[in-house]
């Protein structure tokens, strides 16, 4: 492993921990300064307030990124990054909660700078395996994260947000001495109206043979955020689980997450090919998705999470994919369309899936589970209607 690609790994890994450690006491401190164990809605609303900030800036971090370099946009959301955690930390008010979630929105938009580092330094052959490498340590730091998170809450639930603060300033720290830049800047001006969020989409627009990945990319994305937004609260609503607990569950989910990304994206796609290896994730976690919706007890959730992971490996089967459809160039452009994407797909089901929990909970639980695995039957038709033909956006 070359040594820029362990620092970006490593600066990877702290940033999931810093994420992580928030996850297991949102919904508890959503109560504490709401007054009101119905925050659903407001826990939806936090979810999509830093998914539509990610869908704004991560396109146009993207773009600075092929303008200015990767590291300078680096080093700049993540100190933006924890300066956030401290103001969340010491906010007494919930507007000053959802202010800190749109700045950590703005500063988490760098993972698209991150994918496109991994791009700038990788092989063609390579990029499947080192993407997975990426995912796995984002399992990694949502390992620590979770644990550490869920044990600090319950003492206050102020101190992981401290905690994330400091995460982020050894992020900063390690990406200011020892990250090299893998870009050289770009000689020609900056176009202000490349830094429209809405200005990657028209790539694809350009390029009918991505659309049918782009859709396929869109839809496990939204299907994606029912977990990220509702397995803390369907964790405590139907399973009594405390903080630690989530936690915990949380931590075990990251372990298997980075076993799986770490070990099977190579093997999978040397034996199936990336095509094949996204039809069979896509399979799985139609299956993981659906049994989910009719767990009744812990353990069940427990003893699904490996299947859940399995499914997993759609995503860098998707990027490696897409960036194979793409020139050098515009590596940066590419990864910037793509975490805009994922942001409005976020944005979207954040608030849809939040919404119909809250209005289904009652007689359902695993409705919106069971609705997230249907999503998957949409690409049935988009895989048929793949073209075989690849072509690269030159301009």
């Amino acid at each position: 492993m070359s040594h820029a690609l362990f620092v970006i790994l490593a600066t990877v890994t702290l940033d999931a921990i810093g994420m992580g450690l928030i996850m297991p006491i949102l919904p508890d401190l959503l109560r504490e300064l709401t007054q009101s164990d119905v925050i659903a809605g407001q826990y939806g609303a936090l979810a999509a307030v830093y998914s539509l900030m990610q869908f704004i800036c991560a396109p146009v971090l993207g773009v600075l990124s092929d303008r200015y370099g990767r590291r300078p946009v680096l080093l700049i959301s993540l100190a933006v990054a924890a300066v956030d955690y401290v103001l969340m930390a010491l906010a007494p008010t919930l507007w000053l909660l959802y202010l800190g979630r749109i700045i950590a929105g703005i500063a988490g938009a760098n993972m698209a700078v991150a994918t496109a580092y991994i791009t700038d330094i990788s092989p063609p052959a390579e990029r499947g395996r080192r993407f997975g490498w990426m995912s796995a340590c984002f399992g990694l730091g949502l390992i620590a994260g979770p644990v550490l998170g869920g044990w600090l809450g319950e003492v206050s639930l102020r101190y992981p947000f401290w905690l994330a603060a400091i995460c982020n300033g050894l992020n900063l720290l390690l990406a200011l001495f020892v990250l090299p830049e893998s870009r050289k800047a770009s000689p020609l001006p900056l176009v202000l109206s490349t830094l429209n969020p809405l200005a990657p989409l028209k790539m694809a627009l350009r390029l009918p043979a991505l659309l049918p990945l782009l859709a396929i990319f869109t839809i496990v994305q939204m299907v994606g955020q029912v977990g990220a937004v509702l397995w803390v609260i369907h964790g405590q609503d139907r399973y009594d689980w405390s903080p630690a607990v989530v936690g915990w569950s949380l931590a075990a989910f990251g372990i298997i997450h980075a076993v799986v990304q770490a070990t099977l994206p190579g093997p999978v796609f040397a034996r199936l090919g990336e095509r094949r290896g996204l039809i069979l994730s896509i399979i799985i976690d139609f299956l993981s998705y659906a049994l989910m919706a009719f767990a009744s007890k812990g353990w069940m959730a427990f003893a699904l999470m490996p299947l859940m992971c399995l499914g997993g490996v759609e995503q860098p089967a998707m990027q490696s994919l897409l960036t194979r459809e793409v020139s050098e160039e515009r590596q940066g452009e590419l990864q910037g369309l793509l975490a805009s994407l994922s942001h409005l797909a976020s944005t979207v089901a954040t608030l849809g899936f939040a919404a119909l929990y809250a209005a289904t909970a009652s007689f359902w639980l695993g409705l919106a589970w069971f609705v997230a695995a249907l999503m998957y039957l949409l690409c049935i038709p988009l895989l048929g209607w793949q073209k075989r033909r690849s072509g690269l956006y030159q301009s």
